[in-house]
């Protein structure tokens, strides 16, 4: 018996290693076209190189052993061929899947890349001006060359400047405290109407120099939502902001609420006029400001209050949406309702 095992290993071994060969080519071609196709070669080829080594051992003659083989061979192939084709069709639609959550995955990280070398340099650039004009200022005073009035005016616009920039740096932290992922927020319900009575009453003294009129529809019948106050506060404030800033003179903001399918809604209505369509999706991107140039102190803000506004909300497990609607735009919050234990109890 051993040496009927050594005579029949090299015949074996010469006529199944060429199949084997073959079928390895055949998976590397196959390997980035199709995964169906491959792995049905994959359960082919052991197959076929068993074959060839019996038929290569049986001396290429017909016996009942040849036969008795090939019969086998071709109920296991029939038997593992479906089954080759079902896991080949499953791992090429969790690859494609795979392919497509990586890409996409990548190319969000490329927009945050570039979205954030952009916020440096918009920072950059207006940070940069008004320290170059406080340096000229502070230098002017120090040497001597401006004295009486105008060093009382240069000392007023040195304040200014650095009011200003202050607040872009209280911006900038608010920014990364509403986007970090370990922002925890203290929710308790809060009556929307009195949140945004604290947001109108910080914007009134900015609202009035302005000749802007803030109108609420009866605060008192407002909802209650469930909020931390100082964050949700900050995002109302902020749109107030940028309607009183966008709105012109004589003209008035309007703010609504109420409760739609269980959820409840704040509406804001500005008169800016509209906004273009081709920039409705990018109002509360972080440093968008509606125009290309980027002068500190004869445009708007650094273009980040809108989008601190909407991490805010989106942390309440909110949204935020914007619309054109004459006179101006509406931006609609919507935030979580809370039922107050009083009118549960008077239901």
């Amino acid at each position: 018996m051993p040496a009927e095992l050594l005579q029949a290993a090299p015949l074996a071994l010469l006529f199944a290693l060429p199949v084997a060969v073959v079928g390895g080519l055949l998976l590397h071609l196959m390997r980035r076209r199709s995964m169906t196709a491959a792995m049905v070669t994959l359960a082919l080829v052991p197959l076929a190189a068993a074959l060839g080594g019996v038929v290569g051992v049986s001396g290429l003659m017909y016996t009942p052993q040849l036969v008795g083989t090939i019969a086998v061979c071709a109920v296991v192939g029939l038997a593992t061929v479906p089954v080759a084709w079902w896991l080949g069709s499953r791992f090429a639609r969790d690859a494609l899947w795979q392919r497509e959550a990586d890409a996409a995955e990548l190319e969000a990280v490329r927009h945050a890349e570039a979205a954030r070398r952009e916020l440096v340099a918009w920072m950059s650039h207006d940070l940069r001006t008004p320290l170059a004009g406080i340096r000229g200022m502070t230098d002017a005073l120090a040497d001597g060359i401006v004295t009486g009035p105008e060093a009382a005016e240069y000392l007023a616009r040195i304040r200014r400047e650095s009011d200003r920039m202050a607040d872009m740096v209280e911006d900038l932290f608010q920014l990364s405290r509403a986007t970090s992922a370990g922002l925890d927020l203290t929710l308790v319900p809060l009556a929307l109407g009195e949140v945004v009575s604290d947001a109108v009453a910080a914007e009134c003294t900015t609202a009035s120099a302005a000749g802007v009129a803030v109108v609420a529809d009866r605060p008192e019948d407002w909802p209650v939502v469930s909020g931390s106050d100082s964050e949700l506060t900050r995002a109302v404030r902020n749109l107030l902001t940028n309607a009183v800033r966008h709105t012109p003179a004589g003209g008035r903001i309007e703010l609504a609420a109420g409760v739609r399918e269980g959820r409840a809604w704040l509406r804001i209505q500005d008169g800016c006029g509209g906004i273009p369509e081709g920039d409705l999706d990018r109002v509360f991107t972080v440093g968008f400001r509606g125009e290309h140039a980027r002068t500190p102190g004869q445009g708007p803000g650094a273009g980040l209050g809108l989008a601190i506004a909407r991490a805010f909300v989106e942390a309440h497990g909110g949204g935020i949406t914007v619309r054109n609607h004459a006179p101006g735009c509406v931006f609609e919050l919507e935030l979580p309702h809370v039922v107050p234990a009083r009118r549960v109890a008077q239901a």
